[in-house]
C-alpha cells in the first residue's frame, strides 16, 4: 500500500522559514513525479511546485518563485520544499502528491499546516 507522509509544517513569522518533507513508501513501481499543492480556508487547492523524478525539473507557481525550493532524494522517494521570505499569503495546509508509474495514478498525503504570523 503506497503511503505519502507530509512533514514539517510548523508556526513561523513572516519573513521566516520552514522546511517540508514528503517520504513516499509501500511502492515497488518508480515515481514520475512528486508535487507540493496548499489549500488556504476558503479556497481552492492549488499547485506550489511539482517535480519531475527523471530531471529533477520542477515548475513552481508564479507567486512562491524565488522564495520557495523544491528538491528530491530518488534514492529515497523523498521530497523537500525550502520555504523562504515566508508571509502571510502563504499560510494553508500543505500537501505532498506522488505520481506513481506506470498508471500516473496520484497519491496525497495527508497534509501539514503552514501558518505564518506575527
Amino acid at each position: 500500500q503506497v503511503r505519502v507522509v507530509e512533514s514539517g509544517g510548523g508556526l513561523v513569522q513572516p519573513g521566516g522559514s520552514l522546511r517540508l518533507s514528503c517520504v513516499v513508501s509501500g511502492s515497488d513501481a518508480g515515481i514520475y513525479a512528486m508535487g507540493w499543492h496548499r489549500q488556504a480556508p476558503g479556497k481552492q487547492r492549488e499547485m506550489v511546485a511539482v517535480t519531475l523524478m527523471n530531471d529533477g525539473y520542477t515548475n513552481y507557481r508564479d507567486s512562491v518563485r524565488g522564495r520557495f525550493t523544491a528538491s528530491i532524494h530518488k534514492v529515497n522517494n523523498t521530497a523537500f520544499l525550502q520555504m523562504d521570505s515566508l508571509t502571510t499569503e502563504d499560510t494553508a495546509t500543505y500537501y505532498c502528491n506522488a505520481n506513481i508509474l506506470p498508471t500516473m495514478y496520484e497519491y496525497w498525503g495527508q497534509g501539514t499546516q503552514v501558518t505564518v504570523s506575527s
